[in-house]
């Protein structure tokens, strides 16, 4: 699909409209209280399920509820940023569309951020480099482990030979042994192989299941012997810098996290509508997510 393709089959809001009830239902009406397949539609444009009487919208229960934009606007801001390598920021979208509050276009994002994360999307398998970054500016004081003012961001990526697999990003408290085996337990599926650095906090990887090699006793910074990780650590830090000039908050920092993940494990992909159906599938996959939760980020 190029850009002449997505103008001719989004041309209307109704094309838009039944573009997600295919998505939604692909076999047909389903009510979301009691699975019923029958419905009407009121003059309110709802479906009014005849078993259980319950009124829904087609898009109750997805990221595009309570919008009050078309769904032409939003269709056209997926497709922009699914067309872009390295991302879009809030101004440059809001350049794009036209739109007066950049308050609107920064909680768009947001919410297709959260729905670039595949509702029971598979873990990390087999041979998994794992080693944590931090996420700031330059700060005097400690460096590394222990690092004050910073986020601290677990990095899981697969061994796929000659080149990277897929990675899996996750912020966490600190780098303590109880932190640490919730997002290796949360990104990296039971039985793989497991390489990391000599720190402390991975020494139960073998007691939740996890084969675990040490590729260097010591957790001190010195030679690169966790390559995969630490490129996937340089692209992040770039595209943070590059994309949204480092100004991420703590609190937001989950969202970028998310939106590099789904670009980067679908970087080798070529079909720009593949990857707009993918982000608009999962949007009606998940629960609608409200500016107020957004604007308060999400605490650790």
């Amino acid at each position: 699909m190029n850009l002449m393709d997505f103008e001719r089959q989004f041309s209307s809001e109704e094309a838009c409209l039944q573009y997600i009830s295919t998505l939604r239902w692909p076999d047909g009406f389903r009510c979301p209280r009691c699975k019923n397949d029958k419905a009407w539609l009121t003059k309110r444009k709802l479906f009014h399920c005849t078993d259980c009487g319950y009124e829904t919208s087609l898009i109750a229960g997805t990221i595009f509820q309570d919008t009050r934009k078309p769904l032409q606007l939003w269709f056209r801001a997926i497709w922009y940023i699914v067309g872009q390598k390295n991302g879009v920021s809030a101004k440059g979208l809001q350049r794009v569309l036209g739109f007066k509050r950049y308050e609107t276009i920064w909680i768009w994002l947001h919410k297709l951020r959260v729905a670039m994360v595949r509702p029971g999307r598979e873990r990390l398998s087999g041979t998994v480099e794992v080693d944590e970054t931090y996420i700031g500016g330059e700060r005097p004081g400690k460096r590394g482990r222990g690092a004050a003012g910073k986020s601290l961001v677990l990095i899981a990526v697969e061994d796929k030979g000659k080149q990277i697999g897929r990675i899996r990003l996750k912020r966490i408290p600190d780098a303590s042994a109880d932190s640490l085996m919730m997002a290796v337990k949360e990104s990296v599926e039971p039985g793989s192989l497991v390489r990391t650095d000599g720190w402390g906090g991975y020494g139960r990887l073998p007691v939740e299941g996890y084969e675990h090699t040490i590729i260097r006793k010591s957790a001190d910074v010195g030679e690169n012997l966790l390559p995969l990780v630490n490129r996937g650590a340089s692209l992040l830090k770039r595209w943070l810098l590059g994309t949204h000039q480092g100004a991420v908050r703590p609190s937001h920092l989950d969202y970028y996290l998310d939106e590099f993940t789904f670009r980067f494990n679908r970087r080798k992909s070529y079909s720009r509508g593949k990857l707009f159906f993918r982000l608009v599938q999962h949007g009606v996959s998940i629960a609608p997510v409200s500016g107020d939760e957004i604007r308060g980020g999400n605490p650790l």
